[in-house]
């Protein structure tokens, strides 16, 4: 079977389910705008995609949409008349999948729901009291433009999380299965003998007082002030207590300060902890899971967003994960069950519940074993590739 994958950044979310169907014999294609390293068994066609020429905020994105759109229809062209593939398994948030219909009508459709956006109970509202301008909620609704276009197109669609497959209509929200990418619970396990090197040397292992903060960027999003605005709060009370935040620099989710610093540089300046909380921009992802398994607290905050790889990563390691209490978290961890829940924006109750997990770690051991074996039922990697692999043998034939 041919199988062919659209993604904006290399294989995305697809690579674990690339890697399955290469290793079972199919035939696997790439559509990218970003190419990924070389992958045995993964032939990549690259498109690119011109500036937008509008200066409307609410049409840049959809310019976009439609370019992405025609150039991957173009290489979707070529295929059908050298190679078609069976089955087209695209990300339908960023326009790939928007002409795949009618470039490839023989071919059986998947979409891939990550987020659709609302100006209403979602990110762009949360945490504010000040009504949402008109011109942001006109962005972030045709934002959705390319999305309801492949969708009304699409054989089968999916979303890696129910909160996540809610925020969809609820005339598409029927036909949105949900399944996740899959976390690999094999690599990621507890390891009492694990043990972390830090920049300066120091070397942590399991038992060590290190609190945990991962996020691809540090950014709001992300609740990044909030977590060392609570580890302000801490070091005070605990000289010894060591703060690992790992994160880039870049605006993240959300978009630059104005002021032009970053993030970093701004609430190291707010709290004085610039030589407290030891900053690593990236691991490598083997670094990361040793981090997780020395971690005594791992902090997970994000606003009414994508949830992250890293949660259910951390989870599958043992962590006892301190999280915001908002809806993508509360599908996960129930509080005192699988982990700690705490508002977004209480500085001073994170910091409690950071506080609470470092004091007891005898009677918090249940919540670790209990993190794992939600992230086992639910997320194994395993499962989730075979049901995705299901769809596609079933529409593919």
């Amino acid at each position: 079977m041919h199988v062919l994958f659209v993604h904006r950044a290399g294989s995305g979310q697809f690579a674990a389910l690339i890697a399955s169907l290469v290793a079972q014999g199919d035939e696997v294609t790439l559509i990218t705008e970003r190419p990924a390293q070389e992958q045995p068994g993964v032939s990549q066609l690259v498109y690119s995609v011109e500036e937008t020429s509008t200066r409307h905020a609410a049409l840049a994105a959809t310019e976009y949409h439609l370019r992405t759109g025609e150039a991957v229809a173009g290489l979707m062209e070529r295929l059908k008349h050298s190679d078609p593939p069976d089955v087209v398994l695209g990300h339908i948030g960023w326009g790939g999948m928007l002409f795949a219909r009618d470039a490839l009508p023989n071919a059986a459709l998947i979409g891939y729901c990550e987020y659709y956006y609302r100006s209403v109970g979602s990110d762009l509202d949360f945490g504010t009291a000040e009504p949402i301008p008109a011109e942001e909620r006109h962005r972030v609704r045709m934002r959705n433009a390319a999305q309801l276009l492949a969708l009304d197109a699409l054989d089968a669609a999916y979303a890696p999380t129910q909160w996540q497959r809610q925020q969809y209509p609820a005339a598409y929200r029927k036909r949105i299965a949900v399944c996740h990418d899959g976390v690999d619970t094999a690599f990621c396990r507890p390891d009492a003998q694990a043990s972390f090197a830090l920049p300066d040397g120091r070397v942590l292992s399991s038992g060590a007082p290190v609190v945990t903060f991962v996020a691809r960027d540090l950014d709001p999003y992300r609740g990044y002030p909030q977590f060392m605005r609570a580890a302000a709060i801490l070091a005070e009370r605990y000289p010894d207590l060591i703060f690992v935040a790992v994160g880039g620099d870049g605006s993240g989710y959300g978009r630059p300060r104005s002021d032009g610093s970053s993030w970093r540089d701004a609430m190291c300046a707010e709290t004085g902890l610039a030589d407290r909380v030891i900053h690593i921009p990236w691991l490598p992802y083997e670094s990361l899971i040793r981090l997780f398994q020395v971690s005594a607290a791992h902090v997970y905050l994000t606003v009414p967003f994508v949830l992250s790889w890293s949660l259910l990563e951390a989870m599958a390691c043992g962590c006892l994960v301190v999280g915001s209490d908002t809806d993508p978290v509360k599908e996960v961890i129930r509080d005192g069950v699988n982990g700690l829940l705490t508002p977004f924006h209480n500085e001073r109750l994170l910091a409690q519940r950071i506080e609470q997990a470092l004091s007891h770690p005898l009677s918090t051991r249940s919540l670790r074993r209990a993190a794992r074996e939600t992230v086992v039922a639910g997320y194994e990697r395993e499962r989730c590739i075979d049901r995705q692999i299901g769809w596609i043998r079933q529409l593919g034939d």
